[in-house]
């Protein structure tokens, strides 16, 4: 059965929240937090069935909502880590895309295992060794159209309780997102976050970030630190 796909919900359930774009400026230190990084995602809301193409194409129906990612177990969660990782000493985050799940390393062993959210087709969260470089707890997010502030603890705010970056890029992305044609100039970044919408979570769903349960992201936000290394499987 369809899920459905309330407009008024749009930030979320239409999957415009979870990637950011944010101006740079040249003389800024450090990285732009999730709320000021919130404030400049440009998109539009085309409508819940059809979607405005480009000038000169025809309208497009959405996508299928994508499937549920098939569970697996311990084993073949672990089987997925390449031996150098397993290898390492202290805490690391590892993102299996495939199976969309987040495992928790420390010291080579799996400690804890959590479903996930990941990147849709052709906005797939970036592969790659990268490392936490920010955390904000009980994160504002700024509506991209109306400019309405969205408190931590408002329902309807798409980041939830928690924010943690791990990856900046500054090229722009442009591209169907399976609801919309969207075209991103400047910086993008992705994280783990919360989210309301929990049916959202173990699909491949978002514009890049990854979305958890409530009480999964609070315990990964208290089990790191600025610096912890992510990895993220193709």
């Amino acid at each position: 059965m369809r899920l459905q796909r309330p407009a008024q919900l749009w930030p979320a359930a239409l999957l415009t929240a979870s990637l950011f774009t944010a101006s740079l400026l040249a003389a800024a230190a450090g990285v732009a937090s999730a709320q000021e990084v919130g404030e400049t995602l440009r998109t539009e809301v085309k409508g819940e069935i059809l979607v405005e193409a480009p000038e000169e194409g025809p309208k497009r129906k959405s996508d299928p909502i994508p499937p549920l990612a098939m569970p697996v177990s311990d084993a073949a969660s672990l089987a997925r880590v390449p031996a150098d990782v397993i290898e390492r000493d202290g805490l690391q985050l590892v993102l299996d895309r495939k199976h969309h799940q987040l495992l928790v390393l420390r010291d080579g062993r799996m400690t804890r295992r959590y479903p996930a959210a990941v990147g849709t087709t052709g906005w797939e969260t970036p592969a790659g060794h990268f490392r936490v470089f920010e955390k904000v707890k009980e994160p504002v997010w700024t509506h991209p159209v109306s400019g309405e502030l969205v408190e931590a603890e408002s329902e309807k705010n798409p980041l939830g309780s928690r924010w943690i970056g791990f990856y900046r890029d500054c090229n722009g992305r442009s591209g169907w997102d399976g609801e919309q044609y969207l075209d991103i100039n400047g910086c993008t970044v992705a994280g783990f976050h919360g989210t309301p919408y929990r049916w959202t979570v173990g699909r491949a769903v978002s514009h890049g970030c990854v979305r958890l349960y409530e009480e999964n992201v609070q315990e990964v936000f208290n089990l790191v630190s600025v610096g912890t290394q992510v990895i993220v499987l193709p």
